[in-house]
């Protein structure tokens, strides 16, 4: 079942501090994997979850890309990590949490495409320029913040 879902038994909906990771992974083109999740229907990051108990965040990383995509991340490279008020979500089944986040970014991987049954509706690469409306804002965010990660990078 998983620790999160463990601990929401006894607390129902209340607010939890929830650890976890994502990943954006790039292809050789540069576009970036998105997907499409079935509890919201919007596009965000091809693989985010909460850590499991005796996980480290790149293990955690390692295994949500795995599952909500099919993909395995050979190299990962933290750019961020996230917490404070900004990270405060409710899910649609009105589950609360703020959210500590590791995030990766990915250009190193290998397997074929394969959505996780019940939570992805679809994955798709995309050009920067030609991202879907139905963005999550949460992923909107990461992204800028992922595109200046980026650029220092080129530029040093």
């Amino acid at each position: 079942m998983g620790y999160i879902m463990d601990l929401r038994a006894y607390v129902g909906h209340r607010p939890l501090i929830q650890t976890g990771s994502s990943v954006i992974l790039e292809d050789e083109q540069g576009r970036i994997l998105l997907q499409l999740r079935t509890d919201n229907n919007q596009w965000s990051f091809s693989a985010a979850g909460s850590m499991e108990p005796g996980e480290s965040a790149e293990d955690t990383a390692r295994r949500e890309l795995l599952e909500e995509t099919g993909l395995a991340a050979h190299t990962l490279e933290l750019y961020g990590v996230y917490s404070g008020p900004e990270e405060h979500h409710i899910y649609p089944n009105g589950d609360e949490v703020y959210n500590v986040e590791f995030a990766y970014a990915c250009r190193d991987w290998s397997g074929a495409l394969k959505c996780q049954a019940g939570e992805v509706e679809d994955l798709r690469f995309f050009a920067l320029d030609q991202l879907p409306d139905t963005l999550s804002n949460q992923t909107r965010r990461r992204l800028a913040e992922w595109r200046r990660y980026r650029e220092a990078l080129e530029k040093s």
